[in-house]
């Protein structure tokens, strides 16, 4: 279940609805991880943008992992602009026991702050400043040596 959205995320419905669909699978545990854009450096937003078929495939990896756990993986994420306060990336596994999920979360979250290709950019006085200082490489696309 990945779900990109335009703007700021609705994490309350995406929450119950995730929710709702693990309980119809007879999940025993529902972990869940919400980022929220800081108000900090004066920024008034963040702005991603994503190149998708990429994102696909790096979370279509992580559906297997967690599937040979017996576990299951969801990630919503923003694309443009999200406000400070509100949320731009929500994840969350289900699996039977609390343990893998708790473990698989963790993983999960730093794995995407690492890999995902989601590019960010701080708004500030309505100009998008692309994020440098904050970013990562994508292992093997050599796409910040550019720049």
């Amino acid at each position: 279940m990945l779900e990109l959205y335009p703007g700021q995320l609705d994490v309350d419905k995406i929450f119950s609805r995730w929710r709702k669909w693990g309980e119809t699978k007879n999940y025993g545990a529902f972990i869940t991880f919400v980022g929220i854009v800081r108000e900090e450096n004066g920024i008034e937003a963040l702005s991603f943008d994503i190149y998708e078929p990429i994102l696909k495939k790096w979370f279509d990896t992580w559906q297997e992992r967690a599937k040979q756990k017996g576990a299951y993986v969801c990630m919503a994420h923003s694309i443009g602009n999200v406000p400070v306060h509100t949320s731009s990336y929500m994840s969350a596994v289900f699996s039977p026991k609390r343990r893998v999920a708790l473990e698989l979360i963790d993983e999960f979250v730093e794995d995407f702050k690492a890999n995902a290709p989601i590019w960010k950019y701080d708004v500030k006085q309505g100009e998008r400043i692309y994020a440098r200082d904050r970013s990562q490489k994508i292992r093997g696309s050599g796409l910040l040596d550019s720049l």
